[in-house]
């Protein structure tokens, strides 16, 4: 990752330095496991433990000779071991028992950094839709003005969105992260399905169930696809915030701090960076799912086409979701609602009413639907044509009478309009929050 969206709790978990004192851990389990069923000598693992230590420069040193990083790493550890006791180092084991127990561990670590922030945007979320409940505002359908709705009701459907993608996450977390000791092509010559069930019990990973010397990669995909859905979340949230902040919409607008600055040369800009910057990381967060999909079709038993990939795209994928959850939390927390703005567009505004009307007609005259919707169409476009309500009224009264019809049409008030259209929103509310409860 680079320097400006750098998250340390996530590239710590995969600087080169974690990954080898990941190795030593997997490997001690392994030797913890063999001392316990009896294929080594009692204390070979205590000796190693001590005697062995990480050293990168010189693990670089080894590679550039030997062109196979684990060799370098386990050649870096029995150098300074007694060959009587370095012998066992490694032992039936293949390099990618080692890489992708690795890997699976630092995933856990990983997404044990990003879970707590992904809960508290969720709180974040809640409070949102909590606080702007009682705001009536226009709903709309193609971009263009609809029917009144409640401006939390927008923010109640990316809760529930966000907290599918968390259960998704959390899900993964605890059920999908194996690990795997079990030598070339998963066949066990030398060690057991014991003895490796006992070493990843150590490291406390769950045993994958078939290793054809690699886990297979559908798992890395299913992490990567939840992620990829994550940033189609982060974005949908951030181009409706975009969007609501625009100018001449001005409903809202993100947290603009002392000394902030929004044009190099526009002193009055106050630009929505936050939400644009979400919407291109989300971007980066979907892109990596096609390689983690392509990881997936590797040739026989394993190849390491997947390798390079994942050692770039991984880190990356999970300090940027990490990045986003933890911007759009601060962004949601520090958003100004401009209220008056967001209902004035109700109040000023009339021919969302065309549907209140059709309905009112259908039920109170015998004319078809279609006949109806005539009518009321007809009054919205000449009431928006004269910008005026009255003009609407008027044309939909003087429509009736024509075809014969005397109709005392009802003028709801704004309290009236708030119960026409926001009358079931504590039963939505409920639903949502009894569907995707806050984790706590």
């Amino acid at each position: 990752m680079i320097p400006r969206y750098d998250e340390k709790e996530i590239s710590s978990i995969w600087s080169e330095e974690h990954k080898f004192r990941t190795y030593i851990e997997v490997e001690l389990a392994l030797l913890n496991a063999l001392e316990k069923n009896g294929q080594i000598p009692k204390g070979t693992s205590q000796k190693i433990s001590r005697k062995g230590r990480i050293d990168v420069k010189r693990i670089d040193e080894i590679e550039k000779i030997t062109k196979h990083d684990i060799i370098a790493f386990c050649t870096s550890i029995t150098e300074n071991v007694p060959p009587e006791t370095g012998k066992y180092f490694h032992f039936g084991v293949t390099s990618s028992d080692i890489i992708d127990t690795t890997m699976m561990l630092q995933i856990k670590q990983s997404l044990k950094v990003i879970l707590p922030r992904y809960r508290i945007l969720l709180h974040t979320m809640m409070d949102l839709c909590n606080k702007t409940r009682d705001i009536i505002s226009m709903g709309r359908s193609h971009g263009m003005f609809a029917e009144p709705v409640s401006f939390a009701q927008r923010w109640l459907g990316h809760y529930g969105e966000f907290k599918r993608r968390y259960d998704e996450l959390e899900s993964f977390y605890k059920n999908d992260i194996t690990g795997q000791l079990s030598g070339a092509v998963g066949n066990y010559t030398i060690l057991t399905p014991e003895i490796e069930k006992d070493a990843l019990t150590e490291l406390g990973l769950s045993t994958e169930p078939l290793s054809t010397q690699i886990i297979p990669r559908d798992r890395i995909a299913k992490l990567v696809t939840i992620g990829g859905l994550i940033g189609s979340s982060l974005e949908r949230i951030c181009v409706e915030l975009r969007h609501l902040h625009r100018s001449d919409v001005n409903e809202i607008s993100e947290g603009f701090s002392k000394g902030q600055k929004g044009s190099s040369t526009m002193p009055h800009k106050k630009n929505p960076i936050s939400s644009e910057n979400l919407s291109g990381m989300a971007r980066i967060l979907r892109s990596h799912m096609i390689l983690a999909a392509e990881n997936i079709v590797l040739w026989h038993e394993r190849d390491i086409s997947h390798s390079c990939a994942e050692r770039m795209y991984l880190p990356d994928h999970l300090g940027i979701l990490h990045y986003s959850l933890g911007r759009l939390e601060s962004t949601l927390k520090n958003l100004v609602i401009h209220r008056e703005n967001i209902e004035n567009k109700v109040t000023n505004n009339f021919t969302y009413l065309s549907s209140y009307y059709l309905h009112h007609l259908i039920k109170s005259s015998d004319f078809t639907r279609e006949k109806l919707y005539e009518v009321v169409q007809k009054a919205a476009f000449e009431g928006h044509n004269g910008n005026s309500a009255e003009i609407f009224h008027n044309t939909v009264i003087s429509e009736m009478n024509t075809m014969g019809i005397s109709i005392d049409l009802p003028k709801p008030d704004s309290d009236q309009i708030k119960n026409i259209y926001m009358k079931h929103l504590g039963t939505v509310f409920e639903r949502v929050t009894k569907t995707y409860p806050l984790p706590e």
